[in-house]
C-alpha cells in the first residue's frame, strides 16, 4: 500500500495540483479584501488630513439677482364660494453675465500623515464679467419698471466655504463692494459670498464686475459656467491633471513645468438662457428690505451634481498604489497556475515527485508576494515595493524548488519563470488597455506547451504502451 502514492497516475497528479490551487484561492481572496480595507482606511485618513483645508471645490458666479414686483392672482373657496384675490409679491430675476473671463492659478502640494498622503491646493481666481439689461426682458413677463435695481445682489458660489481665503475683492466700475457671507450663486449648494449692489446703471448700459479671491481645496477644482460666453484659463505646476466633467478644455498643455488649460463655453452649449425667474421664491411685500425678505432662489432646489454642466480638473497622484495592488492581486491565479504547471511538468515528464504539501508551500509563497507588495508600497512606493517583493519571493521559491526538484538547474528554470511572470505582470499593470490581449496570448502559449509535452501521456494510468502509439 505504501507504493501507491509513488505510482499515481498523471490524472491524479493533475487533480492534486488543481485541488491545491483551488484551496489557495481562499487566502488570495483574503488578500484582495485586505487591499480594499486598506484603501478604505486610506480614504478615511485622507479625509481627516484635508478636513480643515477644504474639500473638492466647485465655483460658480457671479450672478446678478434683482428683486421685482409682480402681481399674483389667487383663487380660494370661502363659504362655498370661489373668491379671487390679487396681491403684490416680491420675486427674483437672476441675470447671468453676457461675457465672463476667468483666470485661475493653482498651487498644489502633498500633505502627509503617517503613511498616507493627499493632494491639496491653493487657488487664486480673478475675473471680469459684463452684465447687460436683456433687450427681450418682456418675454419673461417682467418689465424694467418692475425691477428694484437699487436692491440687487451680486452672488458668488463656492461649494466648500471653509476654504475661502481672506479679503476677497469685488468691484463694480472701479468701486469696491462690501461682501457678505453665504447666499452664494447656487452652484455650490448655496454657499459662497455676495454683495448688495445698486444696479441702477444697468438700465442705461452694461455693468462691469472685477473680482479676485483665493480659496483652498483638495482633489479637484471645477467651474460651473453660466455666462453667454465663458472663458476660463487655469494654470498649475502640478504635472498630473485629470480633465473630466461635462466640458473639456479646447486647448491644453501638459509638460514638465505643469499644465495649462483653456475652456470656452457658451450658454447655447449649457442649454439655458441668461435670464431666469423664480416664481417659487415669491414673498409678500412688507416694509423690510426685499433683498433680505426674499429667500435664496436656489435654496429650494438641489444643487447640480458634480460633473454635470461643469468643467472639472482633478489633481491626481501619478500612481494610485491601492488600485495597482488591487489589479495585481487579480492576476494571482495566473501566477499560481503557471508555477504549478511547471512543477507538474517536472513531475510528469522529469520523474520528480512533487507532493501536495510542496505545492501548498510554493503557492503560499506566491500569495505572500501580494501581501508584501501592499505593505511595502504604503511605505516606499509602488515600484520599489514591487521590485523588492518580487525579488524576495522569486529567491525564496527558487531555493525551495532546488530541494523539491533535486536540482539547481530545474530550480533555475522556476526562478526564470517567476521572474518572467513578475515582469509580464508589471507590463500588464502599465498597459491596462492591452492586458486582456497579453493575458490571452500567455494562456494560449501555456496550453500549447502543455499539449505538446504531454502528447504521449496516458492520463488514466502511467505512460502509454509502445504498441498503442500510431494506431
Amino acid at each position: 500500500m505504501s507504493v501507491l502514492p509513488a505510482d499515481r497516475s498523471p490524472g491524479i497528479k493533475l487533480g492534486l495540483a488543481v485541488l491545491v490551487a483551488f484551496l489557495l484561492t481562499i487566502p488570495l481572496t483574503m488578500v484582495w479584501l485586505l487591499v480594499i480595507d486598506r484603501q478604505s482606511q486610506s480614504e478615511f485618513a485622507k479625509a481627516g488630513i484635508a478636513e480643515g483645508w477644504g474639500g473638492p471645490q466647485l465655483v460658480g458666479g457671479p450672478l446678478l439677482v434683482i428683486p421685482y414686483r409682480a402681481e399674483v392672482t389667487e383663487t380660494a373657496t370661502e363659504n362655498d364660494r370661489e373668491v379671487t384675490r390679487t396681491r403684490m409679491v416680491w420675486k427674483q430675476l437672476t441675470l447671468a453675465p453676457e461675457a465672463s473671463q476667468i483666470e485661475t492659478d493653482v498651487r498644489a502640494q502633498s500633505l502627509r500623515r503617517s503613511i498616507y498622503e493627499v493632494v491639496v491646493y491653493e487657488a487664486a481666481m480673478s475675473g471680469r464679467a459684463r452684465f447687460v439689461m436683456p433687450a427681450d426682458l418682456a418675454r419673461f413677463g417682467v418689465s424694467p419698471e418692475q425691477l428694484d435695481l437699487a436692491r440687487a445682489e451680486l452672488r458668488f458660489g463656492l461649494s466648500d466655504p471653509r476654504g475661502l481665503g481672506a479679503n476677497p475683492q469685488v468691484s463694480v466700475g472701479g468701486r469696491p463692494l462690501r461682501l457678505q457671507p453665504g447666499s452664494g450663486s447656487g452652484e455650490g449648494a448655496g454657499n459662497g459670498f455676495f454683495a448688495w449692489l445698486d444696479a441702477a446703471p444697468l438700465a442705461s448700459g452694461p455693468i462691469r464686475v472685477d473680482y479676485a479671491y483665493g480659496f483652498r481645496g483638495n482633489g479637484s477644482i471645477g467651474l460651473v459656467p453660466r455666462a453667454g460666453d465663458t472663458s476660463w484659463r487655469l494654470r498649475s505646476p502640478w504635472r498630473h491633471p485629470s480633465f473630466h466633467g461635462a466640458f473639456l478644455p479646447g486647448q491644453r498643455r501638459i509638460g514638465a513645468d505643469g499644465f495649462e488649460a483653456l475652456y470656452r463655453v457658451g450658454n447655447l452649449a449649457l442649454g439655458q438662457q441668461l435670464v431666469s425667474t423664480d416664481a417659487a421664491a415669491a414673498t409678500p411685500i412688507s416694509g423690510a428690505d426685499p433683498a433680505l425678505a426674499t429667500p435664496d432662489p436656489y435654496a429650494a432646489r438641489a444643487p447640480a451634481p458634480p460633473g454635470q454642466r461643469s468643467a472639472q480638473i482633478g489633481l491626481i497622484q501619478p500612481v494610485d498604489l491601492y488600485s495597482q495592488v488591487n489589479r495585481a492581486t487579480k492576476y494571482g491565479f495566473l501566477f499560481i497556475g503557471f508555477t504549478f504547471l511547471a512543477f507538474l511538468m517536472f513531475d510528469l515528464i522529469g520523474g520528480v515527485r512533487v507532493s501536495g504539501v510542496e505545492y501548498l508551500l510554493v503557492g503560499v509563497g506566491l500569495v505572500l508576494f501580494f501581501v508584501m507588495l501592499l505593505a511595502l508600497a504604503e511605505v516606499i512606493g509602488f515600484m520599489p515595493a514591487y521590485l523588492a517583493a518580487a525579488a524576495a519571493i522569486t529567491g525564496l521559491n527558487t531555493a525551495y524548488s532546488a530541494a523539491v526538484l533535486k536540482s539547481w538547474r530545474r530550480a533555475g528554470f522556476i526562478g526564470v519563470l517567476l521572474g518572467g511572470l513578475y515582469a509580464v505582470l508589471y507590463v500588464l499593470l502599465s498597459l491596462e488597455a492591452y492586458s486582456l490581449l497579453i493575458g490571452s496570448l500567455m494562456l494560449f502559449l501555456a496550453l500549447a506547451a502543455v499539449m505538446y509535452l504531454t502528447r504521449n501521456l496516458n492520463w488514466g494510468g502511467g505512460e502509454a504502451e509502445e504498441g498503442g502509439q500510431g494506431e
